[in-house]
């Protein structure tokens, strides 16, 4: 269920039987020639909308732009300081926890995000739990799950795509956009098929290193019936994980 699609009584309802929200974050950051640049964001709503589903958990707004700093050389990428992230991620979880959501748990699209998430998470709890002020004796927790980890998740990536996954623009993600808006597909030859993988310093190092964006991997090979198979294992793994996280110490 969204939070954006229900009414204020209907959510006062909810917390009578649950404290905990889903809160999906992604990144608006090019993803190579056939890759969607929100394919973050994307990703990481419809797999938050599944687990919702399986769970029976309300799931809030997707947080859509994240730190995307080394993605800016390329057109149509948006990006936001750590610190206003963090600044976002505290004011919407202390928005809720007034209302009396105690277990928040971020489903992210973007590896970029994953240190600054883990920041906010810290300066929530310095601000909920009164250390700078009156002291609370009520618990807040978040937790971080990224939709691509877990074993199962890995173990599909080799299997479907083996060394042509790669760690930018990967096929799992990809294919993941296309079973998800298969409207949106776009069909373009990628040279070469695979591309190269390194490091990189800065959005203009970046840019001359991986000239199309692509780091690795090889999206090519996408479909949409293979992005629903990581579509079903992500929901399976992360409703469990959800499950999991809300019975902690319950």
């Amino acid at each position: 269920m969204l939070l954006q699609h229900q009414t204020w009584q209907e959510v006062e309802e909810y917390l009578g039987r649950s404290k905990g929200i889903i809160l999906p974050i992604g990144s608006t950051e090019q993803h190579g020639p056939n890759g969607l640049i929100g394919t973050d964001a994307i990703c990481a709503e419809v797999i938050a909308r599944g687990v919702g589903e399986a769970a029976g958990a309300m799931v809030g707004p997707t947080i859509g732009v994240g730190v995307a700093v080394h993605h800016m050389d390329f057109a149509g990428t948006m990006t936001v300081r750590p610190s206003t992230l963090i600044a976002i991620i505290h004011d919407y979880v202390l928005s809720l926890a007034r209302h009396g959501f105690r277990r928040f748990f971020f489903i992210n699209g973007h590896g970029g995000n994953i240190a600054t998430i883990q920041a906010s998470f810290s300066e929530i709890y310095a601000a909920f739990e009164g250390v700078f002020d009156q002291r609370r004796n009520d618990e807040l927790r978040c937790r971080l799950a990224n939709w691509w980890d877990g074993r199962a998740m890995h173990e599909l990536a080799k299997e479907v795509f083996g060394d042509n996954e790669g760690s930018h623009a990967t096929a799992s993600e990809v294919a993941l956009t296309q079973f998800a808006l298969p409207d949106t597909i776009k069909h373009v030859t990628l040279d070469p098929p695979r591309a190269p993988s390194g490091r990189f310093h800065g959005p203009a190092d970046y840019r001359r290193r991986f000239p199309d964006g692509r780091i690795g991997s090889n999206p090519g090979l996408a479909t949409p019936d293979k992005g629903q198979r990581f579509h079903d294992t992500a929901i399976a793994e992360l409703a469990k994980t959800y499950a999991a996280f809300l019975g902690e110490n319950a």
